[in-house]
């Protein structure tokens, strides 16, 4: 059983910057990739950035160059730094695992979830 918890949400204005952590209880030395998503009000839950085994991330296009995504194996914390934050970036944040090397960044394809951090940028 995995088990995941998210902080480090917050309200913020635009341009500043956030860093969500996720910590990551269970065995997960057999291969996870993890992620993170985000759900803003009425809209669909949305992959972020996901990194699989290898280290290998992926992000998705209107992140890319201001998020980064890393994870502290030692102490098995998933982080989401998130530099000059829009308004559009205003969702529940959430980190997500999978038993497996890979995975997309889709929702569906991640079985682990945290029940999510707030991030609220306005100005």
């Amino acid at each position: 059983q995995v088990r995941l918890v998210e902080s480090g949400g917050g309200s913020v204005h635009p341009g500043e910057s956030l860093r969500l952590s996720c910590v990551v209880s269970g065995d997960i030395s057999s291969g996870y990739c993890l992620g993170w998503f985000r759900q803003a009000p009425g809209k669909e839950r949305q992959g972020v950035a996901n990194i699989d085994s290898a280290g290998k991330t992926t992000y998705r296009d209107s992140v890319k160059g201001r998020f980064t995504i890393s994870v502290d194996n030692t102490k098995n914390i998933l982080y989401l730094e998130m530099d000059s934050l829009e308004s559009a970036d205003s969702a529940m944040y959430y980190c997500a695992a999978e038993r497996s090397n890979s995975a997309p960044l889709i929702p569906d394809f991640y079985t682990y979830w945290g029940p999510g951090t707030q991030v609220t940028v306005s100005s």
